[in-house]
């Protein structure tokens, strides 16, 4: 049996790849384009496996894809190829159209054709898991409920309006055609391999650099944090035993404001590697002009998943961002590999104050 996940090069794809497996016995293809994000570093502890069959590529290049199907026969596939940073999608947001929104529907039809002509046994086993982003319901004030999968989709950014473009076509595909999909939506994930324009990687090796620690506004923009091993969990979970055509949300309950999670971090650092002058990495911080669009709260409401399919986040925020530090000390190789001129000078524009 053989899987093919898209994107797996990626933050939250490869740590889905290692672990399925570290747990099963099951060929993975893994098909990723390559772009800033993506990073064969990320794999390397699978170099040598058999099991792992990575092929450069594009979600949009239909003959490939085609190929890959008729060759490997999967019998699901995980697609986590997206364009997700939002910052990025203000200031340039047709890599986002091209990649969520059209790579999405070329996938979706390539996909469609070969689910078509299976045969009934392995037609009726096949799913075609589509992961996604609470940041499709839009935003929440303090007082309202957190995000449920019946919300209404509420986007405001390029980002999340090209992903919830790419959920409704997920959607469409299976009442029009029939094709057994699942929906996943998360919460903000955070853990190894970390792209570093992201807050949590991003404050980590900033305070380690002695630069300033950016944050938007006032910083009391409120995040639901899932540590992203618990957000490969539960994919697994709805993937073995999701209800076709039917939407999970998967949070941590872990609602954190901005400023909470940088200072938490400058904690942690202050204990395990402090600074030499003695004072606390919080005297880095900085606030700097607020994102345009900046959506206030965002928190996820994931009673369904742990009520339908007997799933719940194991790591508390505590455990969890520890265990992220820990990560990135360990593996300063691996930040300084991806600290190119071009990335740095990136994140200069972005966050000068």
């Amino acid at each position: 049996m053989t899987i093919l996940v898209t994107g797996g090069a990626g933050f939250i794809g490869a740590n889905f790849v290692i672990d399925w497996l570290n747990q099963f016995n099951e060929t993975v293809i893994n098909l990723d384009k390559l772009t800033y994000a993506g990073n064969l570093e990320n794999l390397a502890s699978l170099d040598g496996d058999e099991r792992h069959v990575f092929m450069q590529g594009d979600i949009n290049d239909i003959v490939l894809v085609e190929r890959i199907l008729t060759e490997h026969c999967p019998r699901a596939i995980l697609h986590f190829a997206a364009e997700t940073h939002v910052d990025r999608s203000i200031h340039g947001p047709e890599d986002f159209i091209n990649t969520n929104i059209v790579g999405t529907f070329h996938l979706l039809d390539t996909v469609r054709g070969y689910w078509s002509n299976l045969d009934e046994g392995r037609k009726s086993i096949f799913r075609f898991l589509h992961v996604s982003t609470d940041e499709v319901y839009g935003s929440l004030t303090k007082d309202q409920p957190a995000f449920r999968e019946t919300n209404r989709y509420e986007p405001n950014s390029p980002y999340s309006a090209s992903k919830a473009a790419s959920d409704h076509l997920v959607r469409a595909y299976h009442h029009t055609y029939g094709l057994p999909v699942l929906t996943t939506n998360c919460s903000n994930n955070y853990g190894p391999y970390q792209f570093a324009e992201k807050l949590i990687p991003l404050m980590i090796i900033n305070a380690l650099a002695g630069e300033s620690l950016p944050i938007y506004g006032d910083g009391m923009q409120v995040r639901d944090w899932l540590y992203v091993k618990d957000h490969c969990s539960g994919i697994r979970r709805v993937l073995e035993a999701g209800k076709i055509g039917e939407v999970y949300n998967i949070g941590g309950w872990n609602e954190k404001p901005n400023i909470e999670v940088v200072k938490t971090i400058c904690s942690i650092l202050d204990e395990l590697t402090p600074r030499v002058d003695g004072y606390s990495y919080a005297r880095q911080i900085e606030f700097i002009k607020d994102r345009p669009g900046h959506d206030r709260r965002y928190a996820i409401d994931a009673k369904k998943i742990e009520n339908e399919l007997s799933w719940k986040p194991s790591e508390t925020f505590d455990s969890g961002i520890r265990k992220t530090v820990q990560w990135y000390l360990d593996n300063m190789t691996w930040v300084n590999h991806i600290l190119s001129g071009a990335y740095r000078d990136w994140i200069k524009r972005q966050y000068s104050a």
